[in-house]
């Protein structure tokens, strides 16, 4: 019996001995896709890693220009002012209350007045209500500056801003009182009204978005086409 017993149970023996080693081979074929995982995973990695900090490089670059393009407005602005202050004091002291000075022939000539208008002596009845115009337009700059990326519209408001400020400190600190100020005028041209140097910035910073605004460009640097 026991011979017969084990002629019959020797068949079962190499099926059991033949399933060790296809788990065995499973196993390592399992390791090896693991292992390919493995090195195709830091590559790819290393590219998200790469596609990230070139993002984060390209974020700041955007806050960054704005500072460039605010820093100019604001220089520009500061330039128009002095200039604006400083040749008004230089009038008021040397040319107020004496004869004009003649610059080229009839055509040009130096001229201190009392402007108590707008521009160009416009308005002279609304002294009040150019103050505030002129309040309003530097208020509504200085939100703009925020979202100016464009160098030329930089320059343009600029010029506007140190402009409104010049004649704005005229209509504050001259007499007659406060807000009533006249402002000091002195460059005359034949068959043309007098004006000042904060006239001049504020008609050239116009022209300026004009022309801007004809070409389609935005304070933020975009272009678009009607």
């Amino acid at each position: 019996m026991a011979e017969a017993e084990r002629i019959i149970g020797t068949p079962d023996i190499p099926e059991a001995a033949g399933a060790e080693p296809e788990q065995t081979d499973q196993s390592a074929a399992a390791g090896e896709r693991s292992d390919a995982q493995g090195a195709q995973d830091p590559a790819g990695s290393q590219g998200s890693d790469s596609d990230s900090g070139s993002e984060e490089a390209a974020a700041p670059a955007e806050p960054s220009r704005g500072k460039r393009r605010i820093a100019v407005l604001f220089t520009v602005a500061i330039l128009a002012y002095a200039l604006d202050l400083i040749s008004k004091m230089i009038v008021v002291a040397k040319l107020e209350h004496h004869e004009p000075i003649e610059i080229i022939g009839d055509w040009l000539r130096f001229e201190a007045i009392r402007n108590a208008g707008a521009a160009f002596g416009i308005g002279e009845a609304f002294t009040v209500i150019f103050t505030v115009i002129a309040a309003a337009v530097i208020v509504v700059i200085a939100r703009l500056a925020r979202k100016l990326y464009s160098l030329p519209w930089a320059i343009a408001l600029g010029l506007l801003l140190g402009g409104a400020l010049g004649n704005l400190t005229d209509r504050i600190f001259r007499a007659p009182g406060v807000f009533e100020g006249a402002v000091v005028d002195f460059i005359a041209p034949k068959h043309f009204a007098v004006f000042n140097l904060a006239d001049s910035a504020i008609v050239c910073g116009g022209i300026l978005i004009v022309l801007l605004s004809f070409r389609g460009l935005d304070p933020d640097g975009t272009v678009h086409k009607d």
